[in-house]
């Protein structure tokens, strides 16, 4: 359908122009933009030393929360005890932050060495006080340069999700032994995880 070019067509297309207009006046004032957000800088490092801080706090928490008495526990002869694993996940830490730090593993064998619940809880401070420095001054950029991990180059964001990966899965050990002996682990105490972001 055609429509003819009338003087009330034109005065009726004008006025439909001059309604839209006004309607997209009021609606933007209704629905202001949003602002534009900056991009933070180095996502990527941010977010992974964010759940790596997270994850070092947790495992401690796991750490101090299980008596002395336990360390010992193991629920089948065939696995590690609980401070075994303590010591393991200490051992990892340098075993990790050492690549991605370009040091030599100082191979301290907590895991064989220690077995006090004071000793392995020190041990594990401190190894996550020698990987905190993986992360110091870190950068997107600096993260992807490459490292000898595994027999293969790999970037030392890479790594360093690995070391999490590894820490997050023995953590998983610890809650299980943790609830057979019927205490909360810290991910499952809201008061705790309250705590995580401060």
């Amino acid at each position: 359908m055609k429509l003819e070019r009338t003087p009330t067509t034109a005065l009726l297309l004008t006025v439909l122009i001059g309604l839209l207009l006004q309607a997209s006046v009021v609606l933007a004032q209704e629905n202001p933009p949003v602002a534009a957000v900056a991009p933070q800088a180095n996502p990527l490092t941010t977010h992974n030393n964010f759940s790596y801080r997270m994850l070092q706090k947790i495992v401690i928490r796991a750490a101090e929360n299980v008596p002395e008495e336990t360390y010992a526990y193991k629920p089948k002869e065939t696995v590690r005890s609980f401070g075994a694993i303590v010591g393991h996940m200490a051992d990892a830490q340098y075993t990790f932050c050492s690549v991605a730090r370009r040091e030599k593993n100082p191979k301290l064998n907590i895991e064989k060495t220690k077995t006090t619940k004071a000793d392995l809880i020190a041990a594990l401070k401190d190894a996550f006080s020698y990987c905190d420095k993986a992360y110091v001054g870190m950068t997107d950029a600096s993260a992807a340069e490459t490292v000898k991990f595994g027999g293969a180059d790999a970037p030392i964001l890479g790594v360093l999700t690995m070391n999490q990966v590894h820490t997050t899965e023995h953590y998983g050990n610890l809650v299980t032994y943790m609830r057979l002996i019927d205490l909360v682990p810290p991910t499952s105490d809201p008061e705790f995880m309250k705590t995580l972001n401060k």
